[in-house]
């Protein structure tokens, strides 16, 4: 069965632009120069350039585990819009590329997503014609430092060097047909440690796109990560990190201390 897929995005070190290639997804290599490549064989960048956000309980498991809490302070009640966050630019890795463990920090959280990679400019964009706005995905950990702030998440525990990873390519989005449909798995060392799926989604792939360019321009590269997974594992140094969105793509990055990165 071919498997391969045309209009991947990628971009690897020493390439001063994203490239057009076909990838097996399943399989894990993509035709560069003439050749079959194993992603492992190539450094890679990520694949989009744009600006990145996150969505906060957008996962119907991660707000039902809230229950009454919900209704007290500082939340008061359920929310009513997207709650997003901004990955900056220096958050950025790719594929196979180390994680750095702060100093003091046991362990990061996995945040495994679907991430939306947007075509065309979004403003206030109906539900209905979302997909149009859409130029395909790709996969992100979504990594962090444990905390328990969802409404507030604090800077410091999400905004460090290399903390969200993108990749390793961004598929078209004719290939992907059902994004609401697309099971995710997170394994550590090759150990299963989650299995989600994005049909648990509170706000689905163009519900999404449409309420958050509702308030907001999104412009063509930008990346919306569609929301982590209820009880996010968590993973310490030395330890090797798989997320993978079916169809899409598998993204590795192994976590280090910062003496090793260096």
């Amino acid at each position: 069965m071919n498997l391969a897929i045309d209009e991947a995005l990628v971009r690897v070190a020493g390439e001063p632009l994203a490239r057009d290639v076909r990838v097996d997804p399943r399989a894990g290599t993509l035709a560069w120069c003439g050749r079959t490549r194993a992603a492992a064989d190539l450094g890679w960048q990520p694949p989009v350039a744009g600006a990145v956000y996150g969505v906060l309980l957008n996962d119907k498991g991660t707000l039902a585990a809230l229950g009454d809490t919900v209704h007290a302070p500082p939340y008061r009640a359920p929310p009513n819009a997207p709650v997003l966050y901004v990955r900056p630019r220096n958050t950025r890795s790719a594929h196979r590329r180390p994680v750095v463990v702060p100093d003091g920090v046991d362990a990061l959280a996995i945040g495994a997503s679907l991430a939306i990679v947007i075509g065309r400019t979004a403003c206030r964009v109906a539900a209905a014609d979302a997909p149009d706005f859409v130029a395909g995905y790709t996969v992100a950990s979504d990594f962090c430092i444990p905390h328990d702030s969802l409404y507030r998440p604090a800077v410091r525990f999400r905004c460090r060097d290399g903390f969200c990873a993108l990749g390793p390519w961004a598929i078209a989005r004719r290939h992907v047909p059902d994004p609401d449909a697309l099971e995710i798995r997170v394994e550590v060392d090759g150990a299963l440690r989650q299995r989600a799926t994005t049909r648990d989604l509170v706000r689905p792939v163009a519900r999404l796109v449409a309420d958050v360019s509702a308030f907001m321009t999104l412009a063509p590269g930008d990346v919306l990560l569609t929301g982590v997974p209820a009880d996010a594992p968590h993973a310490r140094r030395g330890q090797r990190v798989a997320v993978t969105v079916a169809g899409v793509g598998t993204l590795e990055n192994t976590l280090v201390d910062a003496a090793e990165a260096a």
